[in-house]
């Protein structure tokens, strides 16, 4: 754990973002250890060393991926992780978004608090117009998080995702740059 506020590319008030290492991985590992009955069946991070070199060196420097760790700045220990995927440019300027709060940090409003700054790094920064998250229908916490963002419910797509053996439905929540003034 680390509580330099140096290494992190956005600070709120209780958090702060910063990318993943290699470095990270038994945290990491411990924490999604931790956090499997609050995961499952809607998520499925690396458990071991090796899935979590491979799953961190897909996110690493890639121009495609953004990955965040969400850290509690109090303490620097990991709380969460945001990461935006399939970043296309041109006309387009869109990212996907998918995230996870660790099981010691659930509740605390840490993730809303990383989401808003995830938000201002994507429409700021890197230059991104629109974030969608795809989303199981029964996952009652993820839909909440997007919506207090302001995300809005876009659609429903049938078996979108292959998740745990199987097709599964998603709701299409998405946000756009210019959905809040502020931003």
């Amino acid at each position: 754990m680390s509580g330099d506020l140096g290494e992190y590319v956005a600070v709120g008030a209780r958090v702060g973002l910063r990318p993943f290492t290699p470095g990270d991985a038994d945290e990491f590992i411990a924490r999604a250890w931790q956090s499997r009955e609050l995961h499952e069946p809607w998520l499925f991070p690396p458990l071991t060393a090796e899935a979590y070199a491979a799953y961190a060196a897909q996110l690493i420097g890639n121009p495609e991926r953004v990955g965040l760790l969400v850290c509690d700045t109090a303490d620097g220990s990991i709380a969460g992780f945001i990461n935006i995927n399939n970043i296309v440019r041109g006309g387009f300027l869109s990212g996907a978004l998918g995230y996870g709060a660790f099981a010691h940090a659930a509740g605390r409003g840490l993730l809303t608090e990383g989401l808003g700054l995830v938000l201002a790094h994507a429409f700021g920064p890197l230059g991104l117009h629109r974030l969608e998250a795809n989303i199981q229908p029964g996952n009652t916490a993820s839909r909440a998080l997007v919506r207090r963002a302001g995300f809005r419910l876009e659609g429903f797509s049938p078996a979108m995702l292959f998740i745990d053996g199987a097709w599964r439905d998603h709701e299409r929540w998405a946000i756009t740059s210019d959905t809040d003034p502020k931003r």
